[in-house]
């Protein structure tokens, strides 16, 4: 026997040596892989939620204290009922997504599942950094609009702006905002990008795979 011969000769015996999986195995991998992300899905967004609610929880009552005074405590109260109602659904609509991919019993149901979880989550992630983007903008107007009562709420309750000139006042107080406001989002965006962006892309690398098993 050649070498090429003893060579092929050892690759069939390891191969038999192997286990084979089957197309149901593979499947059951898939379907307990993407079921365990779309779990996860679901228990970050609810820590997400927790974590929102003790930060409100803990504002300086400073802070309260000069929304109060600017009139948009009613205002930031209807905003944040109806923000929590949405997020709960969000998180509802989670909880819905991996209940039905753990029963799925079909490659196709599968994949169309996964794509529905994927279209959740990126709505969920568009709707939190575009209703903080427009809340900071329309906030900022409004400030703008009420400079007077702005600056005496501001006097009431902070000293942070003591040393700064009444005509430089806004101009100061604006920036401020505004650079507070783009930090925030950015950190909410890198938090969203590595967190639900890691859990989307191994979904999206589930959905590839049962791609695979259907050629």
């Amino acid at each position: 026997m050649d070498e090429l011969e003893l060579l092929k000769s050892k690759w069939q015996s390891q191969e038999q040596e192997l286990p084979v999986l089957t197309f149901n195995d593979i499947y059951k991998m898939l379907l307990k892989k993407s079921s365990s992300i779309v779990k996860w899905i679901f228990f970050i967004s609810i820590g997400e939620l927790i974590f929102w609610a003790i930060l409100a929880f803990l504002t300086p009552e400073s802070t309260k204290s000069f929304v109060k005074e600017m009139g948009l405590d009613t205002v930031f109260l209807v905003i944040n009922i109806i923000h929590y109602i949405v997020f709960v659904f969000f998180i509802f609509l989670f909880w819905k997504n991996h209940k039905k991919i753990q029963v799925t019993d079909s490659v196709n149901t599968l994949m169309a599942n996964i794509l529905k979880t994927r279209k959740t989550v990126k709505y969920f992630v568009f709707y939190n950094v575009g209703t903080t983007m427009l809340l900071m903008v329309g906030v900022n107007i409004f400030y703008a609009l009420n400079s007077d009562a702005l600056s005496k709420a501001v006097k009431h309750n902070t000293h942070q702006y003591d040393a700064v000139p009444p005509e430089m006042f806004m101009e100061k107080f604006l920036m401020f905002n505004i650079l507070g406001g783009a930090v925030m989002i950015c950190l909410v965006l890198l938090f969203y990008f590595l967190v639900y962006g890691f859990l989307l892309k191994r979904l999206k690398k589930n959905y590839k795979e049962l791609q695979k098993m259907e050629m």
